[in-house]
């Protein structure tokens, strides 16, 4: 743990009367993680250290662009275990699956700059659509998005005007041709889970059925963009969502929280093995890339290491064309996990 970091987890523990636990998925450009299963052993260490019976409150300090739905479920429900209150503290992007785990908590503390987004996943799987930009790639393939599949059909029935079946059936057919059916099933399957866990979620805070409706009305398909941006004001006054404003000094701890770790897993730093490599034929690496943080606990880090190699890549032409030499950077990943340190 960054011992400059330690002071202000006091502070946010003594104004807020809870124990904080901080969370980051990196959104470093080329170095992205996502929410993740395997995440929930880690926090389960950290909960232990807390002592044998619940705590009052736990502030969950989050930023990420989104990640497993399921594994956000889970979070949110391991974390109620160990506490009476849960509140998120969002200094940033709480974003997809971030956003499920902030309308969990009994209450969200956004900074003027944070941000919510629908909570719609997209389907990433090996029956995906081959991605046409990069057609030598099997592996690369096209995310399927709940809402690009329903803009797909509501642009047939509403602004092409198709309304008969058979019509319909074409137009579904024509889709099956292009999205294997397996993940259009997934899509759908996707959709309505994702329904029923912010259902079961707002009902713990919000009595009001139609406004539970309301609200996952708009953030699984209302919005009309997974990249959409909810700021505080929207999400208090038009959502409906229990949003708090941090005072001038909670928001300089919180920022100031937030602008460390950002430098320590590099955040705003393009991931580029050119750069990095240089002039020379080999440069080794090791980056911090996601971080699960306690005062009691300590700090857990996903770390990747490895080394650079440059090296001479020929690209063969059609006759008469002589063959083409150019240089390319191979990343030789020697190790890829998570590090506890105290």
């Amino acid at each position: 743990m960054k011992k400059d970091r330690i002071d202000f987890y006091k502070e946010i523990e003594k104004s807020r009367n809870s124990k904080l636990i901080i969370y980051i998925t990196g959104d470093r450009p080329g170095l992205e993680t996502q929410i993740h299963p395997e995440i929930l052993e880690y926090f389960v260490d950290h909960l232990d250290s807390l002592g044998n019976n619940k705590v009052e409150k736990i502030s969950l300090f989050l930023y990420t662009r989104g990640g497993s739905t399921l594994a956000a479920w889970s979070l949110v429900n391991l974390l109620r275990q160990f506490c009476k209150e849960l509140e998120v503290i969002i200094p940033s992007k709480a974003q997809s699956a971030g956003t499920l785990i902030a309308i969990g908590a009994d209450k969200v503390v956004m900074t003027k700059q944070a941000i919510l987004g629908p909570i719609d996943p997209s389907v990433n799987g090996p029956l995906n659509p081959q991605n046409p930009a990069f057609p030598n790639n099997l592996q690369a393939r096209l995310p399927v998005s709940v809402e690009s599949i329903n803009a797909y059909f509501q642009l047939a029935s509403e602004d092409v005007k198709v309304n008969k079946s058979s019509d319909l059936v074409n137009v579904f057919t024509n889709l099956a041709n292009q999205v294997h059916p397996l993940v259009l099933g997934d899509v759908y399957r996707t959709r309505t889970q994702i329904q029923m866990l912010a259902r079961k979620l707002l009902n713990r805070t919000i009595k009001n059925s139609k406004e539970v409706e309301r609200i996952i009305s708009f953030l699984t398909s209302g919005s009309g963009s997974h990249d959409y941006t909810i700021y505080r004001s929207e999400a208090k006054d038009e959502l409906g969502l229990k949003i708090e404003k941090p005072n001038d000094t909670l928001y300089k701890v919180i920022k100031k929280i937030y602008d460390d770790i950002s430098e320590e897993l590099e955040l705003r730093k393009r991931y580029d093995p050119n750069m990095i490599i240089g002039t020379n034929s080999t440069a080794p690496y090791e980056f911090r890339r996601t971080l699960i943080e306690s005062l009691h606990g300590g700090t857990d880090v996903l770390i990747s290491k490895g080394i650079l190699t440059k090296r001479i890549q020929t690209i063969q032409q059609p006759p008469p064309f002589p063959p083409i030499d150019r240089t390319v950077v191979e990343d030789n990943r020697t190790f890829e996990g998570w590090q506890h340190e105290v």
